[in-house]
């Protein structure tokens, strides 16, 4: 795993971009801190910080040329097939000097241009240089698990792993109104918005072909659309299950090459235990982590996870925290962060990769499980507010009562109050919209009473809608079931904008690489061509999954309730940092003269989050706080 930067000039005016690169570079640093080098041409630069996986030696660092030197990568990822694709390549010809596989990745794209992408099987982010044509090709995975941003002006095009490697080149910084108003809504910048006005995020699946003429960005690969055509038949349901089984199994037998340490992420849950029982067939070693909360039963999941890992004979480390373990990181998040992003469970999954870090340099994750087979609550929720009868009219008579009990996300009945709450406010609207607000932490009312009339003013309202349409159009389409179109949005939206990115930029702060086994784009083509009634059936969430894998795992990790990766904000923000956030981050006069928010509504949260009845009041809260500390660093 890596960090890439670089620079493609359309005049030859470079000016100062090999000091500004080699600033880039010590940015990226956490992300590669085994190597960092660069190469510089007539009008291109390129750099590249190295975490070493595959090929430890000096002779697999980056930027790569061939032998000729017409080409250049740099590349930020694994590629799992490459033992494959560089057999074919060696039988036409190819002679390698490394056994890694940013030399296959290299020689692919040499031998087969864009279209190569395609052959690859893994995660990355990539740059591509062809001295002679003066062409620039950069890329990312199908799937968007690793990130790249992008600028650029009539001079120049810049782009990294991540925002402030680019900042590094003195650009230009200004705020994105719209993307603020979108961010406030989710807690998280969709890839369609960038905070800042000129930067932008290359789309999963998509490539940018940089030349002296412009800048041309197309879509290499697009996520298959849910036709609809299979209908949901038991006997074909067996065999789904052990299709998905053996997808599966290959996937991770993939993900397990590697020489550095290796271990597995292990919450206890469904994703992770299923990700540790094939790992397990591959290793009779293998290292699992979990984190638990000594000062949190209700949070807590350790018990499921060493049952696992006692099922399976893991050499297991359970990481204890307590309250204290929690805040006393929150700093190194939030500075780490180089766009608003206010997904508090990043200081677990923050936590948990520098522990792990420790023991291994390499994790496999769980990530995407839900989001291809329905694991979230939300999603049996769309589905029962399709049902105009029976439980939604129950919930729209009690919905008065609601107004009267407390929520909160801190406790059982609050939470499952507030779920109600939530519930109750969505099954009147079509299905896109209600999607819409069940994605949103803060209503677009609730935003705009939040915001100063300057920056209201500059929110252009036509762009925003044509981005949230652009994301929703998907649920729409009427040869699938609203179920799996929302799970296809969930992949564009929630999964890239939120979950990849806490991951990635969580795992890349403690230079430990993740793995996502059931992002491989066969699993994600599988699942995206599965009835809704394999997903979700039977009265449970990831129907086929659980089903697939019941009689591996040990039954008392089925059928428990779905618990959060929650740290306790509201009592933070009573007791613990009530003082940073009226000394420092939501100080009044600090808001009066930045001119951004409506202290007066910023009050009202605050009252909120100091009562019974606090909601989504301390999230609304920390995506204040997230943005306040990433404007202080990179806006002042």
């Amino acid at each position: 795993m890596c960090g890439i930067t670089g620079v493609f000039h359309f005049n030859k005016n470079k000016s100062d971009s090999k000091k500004s690169l080699e600033k880039s570079l010590e940015r990226l640093s956490l992300r590669g801190p085994d190597n960092q080098s660069f190469i510089e041409d007539k009008n291109v630069l390129l750099g590249h910080t190295r975490l070493s996986i595959i090929d430890l030696s000096e002779a697999a660092n980056q930027p790569m040329k061939d032998e000729e030197e017409r080409y250049t990568l740099i590349f930020n990822g694994e590629i799992y097939n490459y033992k494959a694709l560089r057999k074919k390549l060696r039988n036409a010809g190819v002679e390698f000097k490394t056994n890694c596989d940013t030399e296959v990745v290299l020689h692919q794209l040499i031998y087969k241009g864009e279209d190569g992408l395609l052959d690859l099987n893994g995660f990355f982010s990539l740059a591509f240089y062809d001295r002679k044509k003066k062409e620039l090709i950069i890329a990312r995975d199908r799937l968007g698990i690793k990130p790249l941003h992008y600028y650029y002006d009539n001079d120049r095009l810049i782009f990294a792993s991540e925002p402030k490697a680019i900042m590094a080149y003195d650009v230009p910084k200004k705020l994105n109104s719209t993307a603020l108003y979108q961010y406030l809504q989710f807690n998280y910048l969709p890839t369609e918005h960038h905070i800042l006005e000129g930067f932008h995020k290359l789309k999963p699946g998509h490539l940018l072909k940089v030349n002296p003429k412009g800048v041309e960005e197309k879509p290499y690969y697009l996520l298959p659309e849910n036709n609809g055509s299979k209908p949901f038949v038991e006997a074909k349901y067996q065999y789904w299950k052990l299709q998905l089984t053996e997808l599966l199994r290959d996937s991770i037998e993939k993900r397990m090459m590697s020489d550095v340490p290796l271990g597995a992420f292990l919450s206890g849950g469904i994703d992770s235990s299923v990700i540790v029982a094939l790992a397990s067939e591959f290793t009779d070693q293998l290292h699992t982590f979990s984190i638990g909360f000594e000062d949190n039963d209700f949070y807590d999941e350790t018990e499921y996870a060493e049952l696992v890992a006692k099922h399976f004979n893991t050499e297991h480390t359970t990481f204890k925290l307590k309250n204290d373990d929690l805040l006393n990181h929150v700093d190194d998040v939030l500075n780490y962060l180089d766009e608003p992003f206010a997904d508090s469970s990043a200081i677990n999954v923050f936590i948990l990769s520098k522990k792990t870090r420790e023991h291994v340099t390499v994790a496999l994750s769980g990530d995407g499980g839900d989001e291809l087979f329905g694991g979230y609550n939300k999603y049996k929720a769309h589905l029962l507010a399709n049902q105009h009868q029976a439980k939604s009219a129950v919930i729209q008579k009690v919905k008065p009562l609601l107004n009267f009990l407390p929520k909160s996300r801190s406790g059982f009945l609050g939470n499952k109050v507030r779920q109600a709450e939530r519930f109750s406010g969505g099954i009147q609207l079509s299905e896109a919209d209600r999607y819409w607000l069940w994605c949103s932490i803060s209503s677009s009312d609730e935003v705009l009473r939040l915001l100063n009339p300057s920056i209201k003013n500059q929110i252009n309202f036509d762009a925003y809608i044509e981005k949230k349409h652009r994301i929703t159009n998907s649920i729409l389409d009427a040869r699938s079931s609203v179920l799996n179109n929302i799970l296809t949005a969930d992949i564009r939206t929630v999964l890239s904008g939120d979950m990849l990115t806490k991951t990635d930029r969580m795992s890349m702060a403690n230079s430990l690489e993740v793995r996502v086994p059931f992002l491989d784009h066969r699993v994600v083509e599988f699942a995206q061509q599965l009835p809704a009634e394999a997903k979700i059936g039977e009265g449970m969430g990831k129907r086929i999954l659980q089903e697939a894998f019941r009689r591996q795992l040990p039954e008392k990790i089925f059928n428990r309730p779905k618990k959060g990766f929650e740290v306790p904000l509201q009592q933070w923000f009573n007791k613990e940092l009530q003082s940073r956030i009226h000394n420092e981050w939501l100080n009044p006069d600090k808001i009066q003269a930045q001119k951004i928010f409506n202290y007066d509504h910023i009050k009202q949260l605050l009252t909120k989050v100091g009562g019974n009845d606090a909601g989504d009041s301390p999230a609304k809260i920390w995506a204040l706080i997230a943005f306040q500390h990433w404007y202080d660093r990179f806006m002042n």
